[in-house]
């Protein structure tokens, strides 16, 4: 489902979550990879959980990102009916040092996390 009615005051409310350093780091985040969770946004972003939270709540409030719960993790994901509006601001921001960096650390901490994955894979088969 895309956006049908964009109006002012929703186009206010979203221009408003963009225009924040550290959203728009979150936000360039989940929509490179789908959808992340409080955790994985903490240790790339190197910040508390306290101000991750406070940032995504603002994102989920303002019509940006929608939560989706699995046992205690919560990952957030960015609604279809603005994607194509944040696809667009983000195509003017691509080229940003600081969103790459993100990219690269997350990047590392997936190739690691898959490593860790392939490693308990292997030992419960060399058990077997």
């Amino acid at each position: 489902m895309r956006l049908k009615h964009f109006n002012i005051d929703f186009g206010s409310q979203i221009f408003l979550a963009c225009s924040d350093t550290s959203r728009l780091r979150i936000l360039n985040l989940i929509m490179n990879n789908g959808e992340m969770c409080i955790t994985d946004l903490e240790h790339i972003l190197e910040f508390t959980q306290t101000k991750t939270s406070r940032h995504l709540l603002y994102l989920k409030n303002s019509g940006i990102l929608t939560p989706r719960k699995y046992n205690q993790w919560v990952f957030y994901q960015i609604k279809d009916e603005v994607f194509d509006l944040i696809k667009l601001i983000f195509q003017f921001l691509r080229r940003d040092p600081a969103l790459e960096k993100d990219q690269q650390i997350y990047q590392t901490l997936f190739s690691n996390r898959e490593l860790a994955l392939n490693k308990l894979q292997i030992r419960s088969l060399n058990q077997v």
